[in-house]
């Protein structure tokens, strides 16, 4: 199957052609599912704040900034491709469709109108105009989200990175220092700096702050092979196998690396403007306040099981970890579990109103000792028994979530522990126009 370019190419990702193998397999036999028991919903799984709640878990977090290591990280290596794959199509196919009139129609109103308009003419054809977006000119279809410009201005149009130098100047700063990190492919990372470095003084001048920006790759180990919808492997245009970031889960290592004590997670296209900015904030550090006012719980339950709490202290504990960790024990736990499950990384993941977009959310989950906790699921790791459930679903999740990675004794966890291998999913995606399969 492999040539010795193939193989060339694999040694090159710090792969094995074993491993490359079992991702193919994994296309042809898919991911085992999800054992869901129920959608996760309101007062089920679900914490609905109201404005008491909000206000106090948000001084709680602004009394924690003061002294804590706030970290916002943003996964930003994401192409543009399934952004712009209507207009690959028309390029390439001729397949003109009414988005496309709609964008033509209304191509001044972008917010990348000023400059897309210094690659063309005002006569000049539709082909050209939309191939100057996606192929050309601006080429959008090869550049990562993070360098697409997404809102207009007065004072000048912002792309989706600039947009989260706002955000962390507003609710991700330690003192007067705002650390942001971005993961990024490594052949965009000069495209990241000359946009950082033309924007980012204005904005330490605006909300007052130094920012602490730094950048990783994802490990190329971490890529999978991606794959025709046959599940042959997919090729680029010059015969070269294709691999792609392996998705979110991959990042845990980027993550693990990071210094902090709260970090924000958020993607680099999860971003609004400044006038709808209100909100975001707002929540943000309400998220982050359940987080610490959580974790300082933990670690007193923690400290108490430890030093040998009472049956009825330690009842107490288990009845904390069913309401407010969501995880429902087995029938018969012992204290020794309640320290397994309190003594690990803790989260706190946002969630909207699920208004059909295509994406996880969050379900109940059966795990293999009987417990039941919460995870958030995509539609192809739910069977097709269960696919009621999903589409009953009343919420989805934005990939918006804060996390602490630091232990009740100070040291930090190692986040790659707390994965499972034989958990993923696969989703279609495109390439310049053409269909593959990711995982």
């Amino acid at each position: 199957m492999f040539t010795k370019e193939d193989l060339q190419q694999i040694e090159q990702h710090g792969l094995s052609v074993a491993q490359v193998e079992q991702q193919i397999e994994n296309f042809r036999q898919g991911f085992p599912y999800l054992k869901i028991v129920r959608a996760a919903a309101a007062g089920d799984g679900v914490l609905v704040l109201d404005e008491e709640t909000i206000a106090r878990a948000e001084a709680r977090y602004e009394a924690a900034a003061a002294t804590a290591k706030v970290v916002k990280f943003v996964p930003a290596s994401g192409a543009a491709t399934r952004m712009f794959k209507e207009l690959f199509e028309y390029v390439n196919d001729d397949k003109r469709t009414p988005g496309i009139d709609k964008l033509l129609d209304n191509i001044e109103k972008f917010a990348f109108w000023p400059e897309l308009s210094k690659y063309i003419m005002p006569d000049s054809p539709d082909e050209e105009i939309v191939e100057s977006i996606v192929k050309t000119g601006l080429c959008y279809g090869s550049k990562p989200k993070g360098l697409v410009t997404f809102h207009s201005y007065p004072e000048g149009n912002r792309k989706a990175v600039e947009e989260h130098l706002v955000e962390g100047a507003l609710y991700a700063r330690s003192g007067d220092e705002v650390y942001i990190h971005f993961t990024v492919s490594s052949e965009h990372m000069g495209g990241f700096w000359d946009v950082l470095g033309a924007t980012q003084p204005y904005y330490e001048e605006r909300f007052g702050v130094k920012y602490n920006i730094s950048f990783s790759v994802q490990k190329p180990s971490t890529d999978t092979i991606a794959v025709n919808p046959d599940n042959t492997p997919f090729r680029t245009d010059e015969g070269k196998l294709l691999f792609r970031p392996a998705g979110h889960g991959a990042l845990i290592e980027n993550l693990n690396d990071i210094d902090a004590d709260v970090m924000f997670v958020k993607n680099i296209d999860n971003v609004t403007t400044d006038e709808r900015r209100g909100d975001t904030v707002k929540y943000k550090k309400a998220l982050a306040g359940l987080l610490v006012e959580v974790q300082e719980r933990a670690f007193a339950a923690l400290k108490e099981l430890r030093e040998g709490a009472s049956a009825m202290r330690t009842a107490e504990i288990a009845q904390m970890i069913e309401d407010e960790l969501c995880t429902k024990l087995p029938d018969e736990w012992t204290p020794e579990l309640l320290v397994e499950l309190l003594d690990r990384p803790i989260r706190v993941c946002g969630m909207v109103r699920n208004d059909g977009e295509p994406g996880g959310g969050p379900f109940w989950v059966e795990g293999k000792r009987g417990e039941c906790a919460l995870q958030i699921a995509e539609s192809s790791q739910i069977s097709p028994e269960d696919a009621p459930m999903m589409s009953s679903a009343t919420h989805f999740n934005p990939v918006d979530l804060v996390c602490a990675p630091a232990r009740y004794d100070g040291t930090k966890f190692d986040l790659t522990q707390y994965t499972d291998p034989a958990t993923g999913f696969i989703s279609s995606k495109s390439k310049d126009g053409r269909e593959l399969r990711a995982q």
